[in-house]
């Protein structure tokens, strides 16, 4: 489809398209979708990566704004990792009813919690106000939150108010606080001293801005690895904590997929782990696990470099400590762990595998970093300066060319670095909104030589857009579909995608968010059970030979 140009200058092209795609050069619908499992998942799904293990375990890790999952067979496996457990004394008779309510109060100084978070409570024992204790040793979602007190909701109202109850064996497993499902900012209502200076209930005028919550997954052999990026704006953030699921070595995994992630520092024989980092990645053809964006060598708690490249050493993940050591854990001699770092952009972006190389990203230059096998392990090239990329997941590798989307062009790199022509430039870079630019999310759809990027327009703050490149005709469409996540991997029949409805208080959607849902595409011709609505325009075009005096309009 061409849109850069008019209609009469693109007779005999196309103009205008929705679910359209070109095949061999002939336009078809593209593939119907349906719902890969009548599950659902809590948030917004950023990421997903799918791996299968030595035990031919088929998994799919699903990160959202406030869970993390493993979906297998259908399910969805919880593996959201704890931020702290809350016990005793601290918790003791913690449970507060009022009569006639099912909001239940829960006291603990200084929690932690934010509204939105999810809890696991064990331990309470009897009625509570006559709210049985089943219905409070369970998982909720916090309602309101103050420093020392949380809500939850119950299904049996207290018949009874309750200042102090539950006993003295409580246990309160609380998860990660969720992060946002889109970007938010501006200057902020109470962001300064309450009743501060700037007089009562006026904004601060400090900017304030919440990112989004993205995760990146690796797997290390069977375990998963994973990561939340924490980018704030353009400081280059302060990454966020670096996390793995083992697998473990029974031929069932029902044990794993009912046990939580853990922090990789909490590994054992786990040294110098970064504390925070804003990318994770694992080298598979030499075994070391990088951390892009991250927290330095012995560097003090909080101090982050958004420039830096740090790697542990070669098959053992959770030993971060470069050279010899006095007293190595196993499979580790003489560490090979090590860092270096890049000299242009204020951050890196992305960084993604390619051929015998990472590509690594800065928000404005292009770097090679390739194995080297010497002492110093890694070494960097700079490919290209004054390039741009518009968000860390615009970017896919496919056939060994990556394509990316930039703020204002598309490129490609094949060995070189160069722009994309493109036939619907205007169609895409005048009506998108780059302010919520870090949603956009790219995939390939190899089985139709597809790359897809799913985008938010102008006037809206979700992906509700998507343009495909074809590399092997040449040529691009459009068209409307809301999506945040996509994953095309040769270990599954079917693309995978996920969406979940855009929150109408992107603030406050921990608390109001819908369902997410994750689909099957190229399957049948139907949008889930509903018939697709897909159409194509030509432009205008002659039906006489006297060019110029009668024309048909399609």
């Amino acid at each position: 489809i061409t849109l850069d140009q008019s209609n009469y200058t693109g007779e005999g092209g196309w103009s205008d398209g929705d679910k359209i795609r070109f095949f061999s050069g002939y336009p078809q619908k593209i593939g119907g979708w349906f719902k890969a499992t009548s599950e659902t998942f809590i948030g917004t799904c950023r990421q997903m990566f799918n791996w299968i293990t030595s035990f031919t375990d088929n998994f799919l890790a699903v990160g959202t704004n406030q869970k993390a999952y493993i979906e297998v067979g259908g399910i969805f496996y919880d593996i959201t990792p704890l931020r702290t457990t809350l016990t005793s004394p601290d918790t003791d008779d913690c449970v507060e009813t009022t009569n006639g309510s099912t909001t239940v109060t829960i006291n603990v100084i200084s929690h932690g919690c934010i509204d939105g978070a999810y809890v696991t409570i064990s331990g309470v024992t009897g009625d509570v106000g006559g709210v049985p204790d089943a219905e409070i040793n369970t998982e909720h979602r916090i309602t309101l939150v103050d420093a020392d007190t949380f809500t939850i909701t119950v299904t049996t109202a207290a018949t009874s108010t309750v200042a102090a109850g539950g006993g003295n064996s409580i246990d309160i497993e609380c998860q990660i606080n969720p992060g946002y499902a889109s970007i938010t900012a501006g200057y902020g209502w109470g962001t300064g001293a309450w009743n501060g200076s700037y007089g009562w209930g006026l904004a601060s005028p400090t900017p304030v801005y919440l990112p989004q919550r993205d995760w990146f997954f690796d797997n290390f052999e069977n375990d998963l690895i994973m990561n939340i990026r924490a980018d704030v704006g353009a400081t280059g953030g302060t990454g966020g904590p670096i996390y793995i699921w083992e697998r473990g070595s029974t031929v069932n995994p029902t044990t794993a997929l009912t046990t939580r992630a853990i922090l990789l520092s909490d590994y054992p024989d786990a040294t110098d782990v970064p504390e925070t980092a804003n990318q994770i990645l694992l080298s598979q053809n030499d075994g070391h696990l990088l951390a892009f964006g991250c927290q330095p060598y012995a560097g003090a708690p909080g101090e982050f470099d958004p420039l830096l490249i740090r790697w542990a050493s070669q098959n053992a993940p959770y030993f971060w400590e470069p050279g010899s050591v006095s007293v190595p854990p196993a499979n580790v001699d003489l560490s090979t762990a090590g860092f270096i770092r890049v000299s242009r952009g204020s951050k890196i972006v992305r960084a993604i595998p390619n051929r015998q190389e990472i590509l690594v990203y800065t928000d404005s230059s292009l770097y090679s970093l390739q194995y080297t096998g010497t002492a110093e392990v890694f070494a960097l090239q700079e490919l290209a300066d004054n390039i741009s990329i518009i968000s860390p997941r615009a970017v896919i590798t496919t056939n060994n060319i990556s394509y990316w989307m930039g703020i204002d062009k598309f490129y490609m790199y094949d060995g070189r670095v160069k722009p994309l022509p493109t036939t619907v430039w205007q169609y895409v870079y005048k009506d998108i909104n780059v302010f919520q630019a870090d949603q956009i999310v790219s995939g390939t759809n190899e089985g139709f030589n597809e790359v897809w990027w799913f985008y938010p327009s102008g006037t809206s703050n979700w992906n509700n857009r998507y343009v495909i490149y074809n590399y092997l005709d040449n040529c691009w469409y459009f068209g409307n579909i809301v999506r945040t996540a996509w994953l095309d991997t040769s270990l599954r029949p079917y693309p995978a995608a996920a969406t979940t409805p855009a929150p109408a208080d992107p603030i406050n959607a921990p608390l109001t968010q819908d369902p997410g849902v994750l689909y099957q595409h190229e399957f049948g011709v139907n949008d889930d059970t509903a018939p697709m609505v897909s159409y194509i325009q030509s432009n205008d075009f002659d039906i006489q030979q006297n060019d110029g005096e009668t024309f048909m309009l399609t």
